[in-house]
């Protein structure tokens, strides 16, 4: 346009422009109601759909408003197309930004509703918003007229001084990618690593595992030095397992009696123990004729790898209150010292292996 700008022409763009204001305003509290009936329901996608709508729908109101007032205005053919670029691109940001959060808040939600896939694992959500702010970005380049086919050649030669540069951080990436789709580590197992490490897998990003200790203390590995590691995951392919407790009887106990009440001790502690299996059969096995007693091994099936402190603490304790009342006697580790003529022999206390004799250590009298 070649005319000059009238009064007219800025009361219609200030009415065009006001009545995107008011509608982008009217479009947010309506995405709020909504909203508020989405976190009423159990269905966790209308609070995605929601959450993506509220930042799409009043921002576009918003610019459309803006576009009305531009085209309303007697502008000239390269203002007015510079103007239309400038809200488009503007346009473009808010789509993509509210398309990442959505596509990032699918997939958390996916994996978090599904059991053996990565439930709260960011490396998967990162990547993912990472690829479609990159999209946004080469679809706002090709609006501006940019050629992006240079671009892309331009980051491909980079990219591999890049990767040749970043050696371990694309190792510890390819690590923990390779961890999450091969399921043998997820977030909430519990792991043991042949270093000594272990604890609940808390989080694995891009770069690194993050696993809390019993202790609360937060454990950081790197993802390719968990990929070497010998590691043993106490939660696959079950989180349920079963525990060995030691226990010995005098010899002169009645074996029938001793097995009777251990069963019902082991009962008990299955019945009224959190994180005990009270379905689990209990096995009780004698198998060695010991130095000063019988041992037996008792077999206990706990929830998870944590509960098996709590419930040894109750079986030994209710098995050591039940066996003096029933006058079974769990005798001591008895030691002999020999007294010879110029010597002394004298038992090295040390860990043994039940039914072997104590290693006897000559000492010199003089």
């Amino acid at each position: 346009m070649n005319r000059a700008l009238t009064l007219d022409d800025l009361v219609i763009a200030g009415i065009a422009l006001a009545a995107g204001l008011l509608a982008a305003f009217l479009l947010r509290m309506l995405m709020r109601w909504l909203r508020g009936h989405a976190d009423r329901t159990r269905w966790s996608g209308d609070d995605l759909i929601v959450d993506v709508l509220r930042t799409v729908v009043p921002w576009s109101a918003f610019l459309g408003g803006a576009a009305s007032a531009g085209a309303a205005l007697p502008l000239t053919r390269t203002v007015q197309h510079n103007v239309n670029q400038t809200l488009t691109v503007l346009l473009i940001f808010v789509v993509t930004l509210a398309a990442a959060r959505g596509i990032a808040g699918v997939m958390r939600s996916v994996t978090q509703s599904r059991p053996g896939v990565a439930g709260s694992a960011t490396i998967f959500v990162n990547i993912t918003r990472i690829l479609v702010l990159a999209i946004g970005f080469l679809v706002v380049l090709q609006t501006l007229g940019i050629s992006i086919a240079p671009l892309l050649t331009a980051l491909g030669v980079g990219g591999l001084a890049v990767a040749l540069a970043l050696q371990d951080t694309l190792a510890n990436l390819f690590a923990g990618i390779h961890i999450l789709a091969s399921k043998t580590v997820q977030p909430g197992d519990y792991i043991r690593l042949s270093s000594g490490e272990e604890g609940y897998v808390e989080d694995i990003n891009w770069r690194q595992t993050t696993v809390r200790a019993l202790s609360n203390n937060l454990i950081v590995i790197p993802n390719g030095e968990l990929a070497k590691s010998n590691m043993t995951n106490f939660m696959r392919p079950e989180q349920e397992l079963t525990i060995l407790v030691q226990v010995g009887v005098a010899y002169d106990s009645d074996l029938d009696h001793v097995e009777r009440v251990t069963n019902e001790v082991i009962g008990e502690v299955m019945a009224e123990v959190e994180g005990a299996l009270p379905d689990h059969e209990p096995i009780i096995r004698f198998h060695t004729f010991g130095d000063s007693r019988i041992g037996f091994t008792v077999i206990l099936g706990v929830g998870e790898f944590s509960d098996q402190y709590r419930i040894k603490h109750e079986f030994i304790k209710r098995l050591h209150r039940r066996y003096r009342r029933e006058g079974i006697s769990i005798p001591a580790p008895t030691r002999t010292v020999a007294i010879q003529q110029g010597t002394v022999s004298i038992p090295i206390p040390q860990q043994r292996i039940p039914g072997e004799a104590d290693e006897v250590t000559p000492v010199r009298l003089d």
